[in-house]
C-alpha cells in the first residue's frame, strides 16, 4: 500500500487529506444529485404475439407459403426497422418532439434503440428444429408510459398485417407463376396441334383417326373382289356346261348372258381396285415423314405430361391461396396487448443520488491514496524506524504557528495535534 502500512498511517492520511477528501466528496455529491435531478425517466410497454398453427391440417390442404416462421419473421422485423417506417411512426405519435435539435437519421437510431423484437421457439417434434415461432414479444422504452404503449401495439399491428399481406402476396405470386405457365403450356400444344395438321396436309398423311378406318377400308375390297372372282368362276362354269349340253341357240343366249355378267363384274372390279389404290396410296408414307411424325408424337406427350404436371400444381396453388385469403392458415394473434406501465422501468434517483456519494466517497479516498503515492515522505518515529532500522533520539512536534479557527477547521486542527500523542501512548 506504499506509505500506508497500518491503520495509524491510514488515519493519518485523513487527518492530513482531509481537506482535499472533502471537496471530492462535496464536488461528486454535488454531480450526483444534479444528474439525478436531470435523470429521463423511461417506461416500458411490451405486446405478446402468439404464432398459430393452420386450422387445417397439411395433409388435407397444404399452403403453397413455405419456410420457417423464424425467417418469415425476420423479413418482417427488416421491414419494420427500415427508415421509411420508422420515420412514419415517428410523425404518427409525434416522438422525440422535445428533441427538435435532433436530426431524422438521429431520431431514426434512437427508436431502433428502443424497440426490440424476441421470439422463443416453438417446442421441438423429436431431434429436428424446423425453425417454428411460438410466441413474439414486441418491447417498447420510451419517454411516457403513453407513448412506450402505443409504440408497442403500432408495432404488433403493423407486424400482423405484414404477416398477412407477405403470405397472400407469396400464395398469389404462386398462383399466377403456375397459372401463367399452364396457359403457355396449353398454347404449345395447340401450336403443335396446328404444326401436326398442317404437315399432314402437305404430305398427305392421314390422320391418325383415319388410318384404321382406310384399313378397314382396305380390307373389306379386298374381301369383294375375292367375291368377283369367285362369282365371275362360277359364271364361266355355267357357261361351259350350257355350251356343252344346251342346243346351239340356248347355249348362244346363256354365253350371251353370262359375258354381261362377267363385264359387270369387270367394271366393278376396276373400280373397287381403283379404290383400293387409292387407300394404298394414302396409307403409304416416306421415311423422313414417319421420323418427323415420331418426333412430333414425342414433342406431344411431352407436353401434355408437363402439361398435367402444371396444372396439378396449378391447383394446389388455388388452394393454398384460398387458404391464405380465408385467414385458415398459419396466422399472428395478440395473446397481450401492451398495457401502460404503472412505474417508470429506470431506477430511482434517490438511489442513483446515494450511489453517486458513494462514488464520492471512494473517490476522494483514492485521490488522497494517489497524493500520499506522490509525496513518500516519513512522517513519524514509527515510520522512520521501519523503513531505516534506526530509532530516532528525538521527535519535534510539529508547531502551530496559525492562529486557532473556529468552527470545522477549528477542530480538524486540534484533533491534528492530539492524533500523534495518542499514537505515541499506544
Amino acid at each position: 500500500m506504499g506509505p500506508i502500512y497500518s491503520l495509524a498511517d491510514f488515519l493519518d492520511m485523513l487527518r492530513r487529506r482531509a481537506a482535499v477528501i472533502l471537496y471530492v466528496i462535496a464536488a461528486g455529491s454535488i454531480l450526483s444529485l444534479w444528474v439525478a435531478l436531470n435523470q429521463q425517466h423511461m417506461y416500458h410497454s411490451a405486446e405478446v404475439i402468439q404464432v398459430t398453427r393452420p386450422t387445417i391440417a397439411d395433409d388435407l390442404a397444404k399452403s403453397t407459403v413455405e419456410g420457417s416462421s423464424a425467417r418469415r419473421m425476420q423479413l418482417i422485423e427488416q421491414r419494420l426497422m427500415a427508415r421509411a417506417t420508422l420515420l412514419d411512426i415517428i410523425d404518427k405519435f409525434a416522438l422525440y418532439a422535445d428533441l427538435p435539435s435532433l436530426t431524422p437519421t438521429e431520431k431514426v437510431v434512437m427508436l431502433r434503440q428502443a424497440v426490440s423484437i424476441t421470439g422463443v421457439a416453438a417446442v421441438r417434434e423429436g431431434f429436428a428444429d424446423d425453425g417454428t415461432i411460438s410466441v413474439l414479444t414486441i418491447t417498447a422504452l420510451m419517454p411516457t408510459a403513453q407513448q412506450a404503449q402505443q409504440v408497442a401495439s403500432e408495432f404488433g399491428r403493423r407486424t400482423i398485417e405484414l404477416s398477412v399481406s407477405s403470405r397472400i402476396a407469396q400464395a398469389r405470386e404462386t398462383l399466377s407463376f403456375f397459372a401463367e405457365k399452364e396457359a403457355a403450356l396449353a398454347s404449345q400444344v395447340s401450336a403443335l396441334e396446328d404444326e401436326i395438321s398442317a404437315f399432314h396436309a402437305a404430305n398427305a398423311v392421314a390422320q391418325p383417326g383415319t388410318v384404321e378406318f382406310r384399313r378397314s377400308e382396305v380390307a373389306t375390297i379386298n374381301e369383294s373382289l375375292l367375291d368377283i372372282e369367285r362369282e365371275k368362276i362360277l359364271i364361266r362354269r355355267t357357261a361351259d356346261q350350257a355350251s356343252a349340253s344346251e342346243r346351239p341357240a340356248t347355249a348362244r343366249r346363256v354365253l350371251a348372258d353370262a359375258q354381261d355378267k362377267l363385264n359387270t363384274l369387270d367394271a366393278q372390279r376396276d373400280l373397287l381396285s381403283q379404290r383400293k389404290d387409292e387407300l394404298e396410296a394414302a396409307l403409304q408414307t416416306t421415311p423422313e415423314v414417319q421420323r418427323q411424325l415420331g418426333v412430333y408424337s414425342r414433342q406431344m406427350e411431352a407436353l401434355q405430361g408437363e402439361l398435367e404436371v402444371v396444372s396439378t400444381r396449378r391447383n394446389e396453388a388455388e388452394v393454398g391461396f384460398r387458404l391464405e385469403t380465408s385467414r385458415q392458415g398459419e396466422r399472428l394473434t395478440v395473446l397481450e396487448p401492451a398495457g401502460l406501465a404503472d412505474y417508470p422501468s429506470t431506477s430511482a434517483r434517490k438511489n442513483k443520488a446515494l450511489m453517486g456519494g458513494i462514488a464520492s466517497v471512494l473517490a476522494g479516498l483514492a485521490f488522497a491514496f494517489v497524493l500520499e503515492l506522490r509525496a513518500p515522505v516519513l512522517r513519524s518515529a514509527a515510520q522512520m524506524e521501519r523503513e531505516t532500522g534506526l530509532a530516532p533520539v528525538a521527535s519535534i512536534p510539529v508547531l502551530e504557528t496559525k492562529p486557532r479557527g473556529r468552527g470545522l477547521w477549528g477542530i480538524m486542527r486540534a484533533w491534528r495535534r492530539l492524533l500523534p500523542q495518542k499514537l505515541a501512548r499506544r
